[in-house]
């Protein structure tokens, strides 16, 4: 699902650690928590975090696994 342009343009997003190492190594596409589809090109610190990535990722909960977070945050092109 691609939101296209507008306010997930202004945002960094949460993204799975992995797939993040996959896109910036050949180019794939990656899925936010949101649904944003995209490929990572922006220094993700520059930008506020989604809101609606943040909810979702704070109502995961800390169980430990793979599922994402701050370390996974990718910037949104």
């Amino acid at each position: 699902m691609s939101h296209g342009d507008g306010d997930h343009e202004r945002f960094a997003h949460y993204v799975q650690k992995d797939k993040i190492m996959a896109s910036a190594l050949d180019g794939t596409p990656v899925v936010a928590l949101c649904g944003k589809v995209w490929v990572p090109g922006r220094d993700p610190k520059k930008y506020p975090v989604c809101p609606m990535c943040k909810e979702i990722y704070e109502s995961m909960g800390s169980g430990g696994d793979d599922k994402g977070g701050k370390g996974g945050k990718g910037g949104d092109k």
